[in-house]
């Protein structure tokens, strides 16, 4: 279970580190930068920026203070940067309330990394003796950014992977979104260095036109993303709900006729193997394979005297039988999506000949994939060996759906159905219970729906993205 907050003994560990890293800033204090004006420009853009950062469901916050603070390392050195990082978690703290623990870690975070960063970089450049109108200075600064990005996001997802008891490798899910924007990012870190060296403290407030445009633009991109997400989801889940839904119907058609749902299972995997030999699309056999499990759905409505007895039908009987394709379609087509599918059932007991019900359609008014589950219906009804009638074999069954091919049932699906039945490329044997189950395959139809995983607490910025 994932911990509320820290143990004494880490706000303990976190507050001792805290006053190292401060006394260290004041013993480093003279050797930074205090341009005063500087550090007041790059606070105001980085406090603006981050009070008004936008935060996803994801708790992905867009701030693009991380650039300011960038800059401070590079142009005022380690403790300034340091002051600067502290004041902007204190600022931002106005706004996001963060936990009393949580601030501590922020606060540690936020004098580290800038503290480190800024006394690296001077360091670095006063002992290789590189200036700021030097290419390699800014080859630095992009290895800056990297550098203290790397520790900002240790420091921030190992604390909120130790309060979560997850693994840190978890937290580095969190990176690949954000990636392309961390190199723009760096790019502009070098370009408004560059600019800043070339015309002073105009620069910034150049930068800061292009940080708020930035953040604004990035906000704008991750949620747009975030609602694509949403929708998605939410598509899943009716998707979900509706298969769920229709399985309910179906297994309960199962347990009130066994003969009928077997006699679907068998129906669809026939429809499916026709329409692969007759070159039809992968989603063309998903659609017929689905409307054929569906097809006597509308069997529902049939009382258990026609449903299950085996006497003759009067013509009442059969004027209710006649009913069971349209109220198969009206039950499939009020789900979301399904039209299509209730197409076919609606038309899967039409004839070729003008003859079939409930519309009379004939030729090529009757849709393919219906065409394609008669000549399925019309074999397991005469081979079924669970059937109220003596089944007939294979050959029998052959011969009589050639006999009524142009008539009843289209001769060119019912060409290919027998090729397949000859080859033998038919393997499904009618009336086995867990046939139904396979060709059901609930789990496949059911779209997986993704929770979303734990980030990290605290403020992790990548790229101006404060996480």
């Amino acid at each position: 279970m994932p911990a509320d907050r820290p143990t004494p003994r880490i706000i303990a560990i976190q507050a001792v580190a805290l006053v190292v890293v401060c006394a260290v800033a004041i013993l480093e204090a003279p050797q930074g930068n205090w341009n005063i004006g500087l550090l007041l420009v790059l606070f105001a853009f980085a406090a603006f920026s981050d009070l008004t950062a936008i935060t996803t469901n994801a708790q992905i916050k867009i701030s693009g203070s991380f650039l300011a603070l960038v800059l401070a390392m590079v142009f005022l050195g380690g403790t300034p940067a340091a002051v600067l990082g502290v004041m902007t978690i204190t600022i931002g703290w106005l706004r996001w309330r963060d936990a009393p623990h949580d601030l501590l870690n922020n606060l540690l975070t936020y004098a580290t990394f800038p503290l480190v960063g800024g006394l690296a970089f001077m360091e670095v450049t006063d002992q290789a003796g590189i200036g700021a109108g030097e290419p390699m200075f800014y080859v630095l600064v992009f290895a800056l950014f990297q550098i203290v990005l790397a520790i900002n996001f240790a420091m921030t997802a190992g604390y909120g992977a130790y309060l979560e008891r997850a693994r840190f490798s978890e937290k580095l899910k969190v990176l690949p979104p954000v990636l392309p924007s961390e190199f723009a990012s760096a790019m502009m870190a070098i370009a408004v260095a560059f600019i800043y060296h070339v015309i002073g403290i105009a620069a910034i407030a150049l930068f800061g036109v292009v940080l708020i445009t930035f953040q604004y633009l990035l906000g704008q991109l991750l949620l747009s993303q975030q609602r694509a997400e949403e929708l998605e989801l939410r598509s899943k889940q009716l998707a979900s709900f509706q298969v769920g839904m229709l399985s309910a119907m179906l297994r309960t058609l199962d347990l009130r006729d066994q003969m009928t749902a077997r006699h679907s299972a068998a129906v669809a995997r026939y429809s499916r193997a026709i329409a692969q030999r007759a070159g039809y699309s992968r989603r063309e056999e998903e659609l017929v394979h689905i409307a054929a499990l569906l097809h006597d759905i509308g069997k529902f409505i049939l009382p258990d005297r026609i449903l299950k007895a085996n006497v003759p039908l009067t013509d009442e009987d059969w004027m209710l039988i006649k009913r069971h394709p349209q109220q198969g379609a009206r039950v499939v087509s009020s789900l979301d999506g399904y039209g299509p599918v209730a197409e076919i059932i609606l038309a899967h007991h039409e004839r070729i000949d003008g003859k079939g019900y409930p519309r009379g359609l004939g030729g090529d008014d009757i849709p393919e994939l219906s065409r394609i589950i008669s000549v399925a219906d019309t074999y397991d009804v005469m081979t079924a060996r669970d059937s109220y009638r003596t089944p007939m074999s294979s050959y029998d069954a052959i011969v009589e759906l050639r006999r009524v091919a142009d008539k009843q049932l289209d001769a060119k699906f019912v060409e290919v159905f027998i090729e397949l039945l000859e080859g033998k490329d038919v393997s499904f044997q009618h009336g086995e219970a867990a046939d139904f189950e396979k060709e059901l395959a609930l789990e496949s139809r059911i779209a997986e729906t993704a929770s979303p995983d734990g980030d990290a607490q605290g403020r992790f910025q990548v790229a101006g993205v404060s996480i």
